[in-house]
């Protein structure tokens, strides 16, 4: 029996580990701007069911974190008018990971350095599993989609786009 390969621990896994959130780990080789489509074809799950960590901001430069499936993109247009900003725009990388405290292609949600509002998109919390970034590049974490709600208060939007 192949040893399964241990992931040193993250902020977001001690965070899900001291709520009691049981959760799957996916470690995975990280292709630099790869994306959720990388790591859902590596791992051998549908992209839709991967969701990706996106770091945004506001007109104010108030940052915000988005959920998102896979291969699918954000229609900021959408988002801003049902979050009621004037504007929302993708940090740059830098600044997402001043505000995740993780760096970007494994920004996760969940132990984030600041607390910030987020938004998933509403078909993701129809699936009955999701894969979604563990704290780290190359690292995914399996887990109920009602979890982001229960934990981090996510509120349900309609923004997305096909790729």
């Amino acid at each position: 029996m192949a040893k399964k390969e241990h992931v040193s621990e993250t902020p977001a896994t001690q965070m899900l580990r001291t709520r009691g959130v049981a959760f799957t780990e996916h470690p995975y080789e990280y292709l630099e701007h790869g994306g959720a489509q990388h790591s859902a074809a590596v791992l051998g799950f549908d992209p839709f069911t991967v969701v990706k960590t996106l770091v945004m901001q506001d007109q104010d430069a108030k940052p915000l974190l988005v959920l998102m499936h896979g291969n699918r993109k954000v229609s900021t247009k959408n988002l801003a008018r049902q979050i009621g900003a004037k504007s929302v725009e993708p940090c740059k990388p830098e600044v997402a990971n001043r505000h995740s405290g993780y760096l970007v292609g494994g920004t996760s949600p969940f132990g984030t350095r600041r607390a910030m509002p987020v938004y998933i998109e509403e078909t993701i919390l129809a699936l009955p599993r999701i894969c979604i970034n563990g704290g780290r590049r190359g690292y995914l974490v399996g887990i109920d989609p009602q979890v982001c709600v229960d934990l981090l208060a996510a509120r349900a939007v309609q923004c997305a786009l096909a790729e």
